[in-house]
């Protein structure tokens, strides 16, 4: 299998299946919060509700895109990701996979809404941590730029998921006349049409929403499996023609070309010798060539390290050039650079077909088994009272809104933590803080605050565990 022998390859599939195994604990772990209110508020019958969630999640991890897949890949040094000792590959990818399985099921054992966001950023954490602590990688770094946008997403988001969602209920409040949607619900009894379609609906959004930002982690971590193990078939998107690649590279050196890089300081020119060195490695490489059939496959994985390395250092540059630097390359080449990165970075921000099915699969039937622990944390024991109509719909409105709008900007974040904090929210709103059950409180809050140092702390000892053992 992709040129592995048979012990690399059972490892491979033994992998892939872990990480199918997280996405599917993903659905019943994390999916269970969408369902909570329109199971509660008996406007679906479990069954429909847990079904139709999977179907929206399914649906979500298909058409949500891969900004936020491509966003976990980056957070590991390429160093870590595509090493050429297969063995510490397996390292890595063993004990992202532990890690992320292990947190996950011993909080949902417990009925705790904990995130299978942070959990698996905690894992990509500790290993990075743990590779650079290792000897002779000193000098390797993470990508702080985007471990510091994935963190304060993390952090940010329950708090405004909280902020929003009182806002929203004490504004619904003062607008809506109609009381029927702030009462209990009565028995069994589904609540009337109107209110049952807006809480069908808020939980659809909601479905969808986590479906194209949870699975897009799923499909990130099923990635850096492939890429670790196969980096010859996996580290660029080889359906896409090497002459594109060649032509993107050579589009970037002509663009260069134009800046006076006697204006640059010593060190954007460092950088602009490294785009340089690395723009003319791919050239030499795919010259001539029109598919990556007639490249070598060893080559793929230095052509990834070069590509990252070209698009790293230009943003280095076009941030660091000084005031007379930039008056010397025109505002259109700026455009132009800009424009030609993004196509040669698509060259390595990709996910086959197959991958994103698996995961979509994976997330929408565990969606539909395992929801129940979950699914009573939230609709019973974060507020004393049961949730209302206007709470339920509240909070999934602005969890459904927020995930939205952070998968557009390809950040993960936590639909457990949002839509928790909402409930909280919206009960606050309702009767004050003496509404909220604050035992329950506080064990979210002690699984969201331990999650990152236990994942980090966990992933690095096993990686550097693995690292002695393979």
């Amino acid at each position: 299998m992709f040129g592995l022998n048979t012990v690399y390859s059972i490892f491979l599939i033994l992998c892939l299946l872990a990480a199918f195994s997280f996405e599917f604990i993903n659905g019943f772990h994390d999916t269970a919060n969408a369902v909570a209110t329109v199971i509660y508020t008996h406007s679906l019958k479990p069954t429909v509700a847990v079904i139709w969630s999977g179907i929206w999640n399914f649906i979500g991890v298909n058409v949500g895109g891969i900004a936020v897949a491509i966003g976990i890949i980056n957070l590991l040094p390429v160093d870590v990701i595509i090493d050429r000792n297969l063995a510490h590959n397996v390292a890595m990818v063993l004990s992202l996979i532990l890690t992320a399985v292990i947190w996950n099921l011993s909080t949902w054992y417990f009925g705790l809404p904990c995130s299978s966001s942070h959990t698996l950023i905690g894992s990509i954490f500790g290993v990075g941590i743990a590779f650079i602590l290792l000897p002779g990688n000193h000098e390797v770094a993470l990508n702080w730029t985007k471990v510091t946008e994935v963190g304060l997403s993390l952090l940010i988001s329950p708090v405004i998921g909280f902020a929003l969602a009182l806002l929203l209920m004490l504004l619904l409040r003062k607008l809506i006349k109609n009381k029927d949607i702030f009462r209990e619900t009565q028995g069994k009894k589904p609540p009337p049409l109107w209110i049952r379609s807006i809480l069908v609906l808020t939980c659809t959004s909601v479905s969808y929403a986590h479906g194209s930002n949870d699975g897009q982690k799923g499909v990130g971590l099923i990635m850096l499996i492939l890429i670790a193990f196969a980096p010859a078939f996996f580290a660029l998107d080889r359906n896409q023609p090497a002459q594109k690649l060649f032509m993107d590279a050579k589009k970037i050196e002509w663009t260069l070309q134009k800046m006076d890089t006697l204006a640059l300081t010593e060190k954007e020119r460092m950088d602009y010798r490294v785009v340089h060195s690395n723009l003319l490695f791919i050239i030499s490489r795919l010259q001539g060539k029109t598919s990556f059939k007639q490249v070598d496959k060893d080559v793929n994985f230095d052509i990834r390290k070069s590509i990252f390395l070209i698009t790293k250092n230009v943003d280095l540059i076009l941030k660091e050039s000084n005031k007379k630097a930039k008056a010397s390359f025109r505002t259109v080449d700026i455009a132009i650079l800009k424009s030609n990165i993004k196509k040669i970075k698509a060259h390595t921000e990709y996910a086959p077909r197959w991958v994103i099915l698996m995961v979509s699969l994976s997330l929408g039937f565990g969606t539909m088994i395992g929801w129940r622990r979950i699914v009573v944390t939230i609709g019973e024991k974060i507020g004393k009272t049961h949730l209302t109509y206007a709470q339920g719909a509240s909070a999934e409105i602005i969890a459904a809104s927020t995930i939205g709008v952070s998968s557009a900007f390809g950040l993960p974040v936590s639909t457990t933590h949002v839509l928790s904090s909402g409930v909280a929210g919206a009960m606050v709103a309702g009767e004050g803080r003496q509404n909220l059950q604050m035992n329950t409180i506080k064990n979210i809050l002690a699984a969201w605050v331990f999650t990152l140092p236990v994942t980090i702390l966990l992933s690095g000892g096993l990686f550097l565990l693995f690292r002695l053992v393979f």
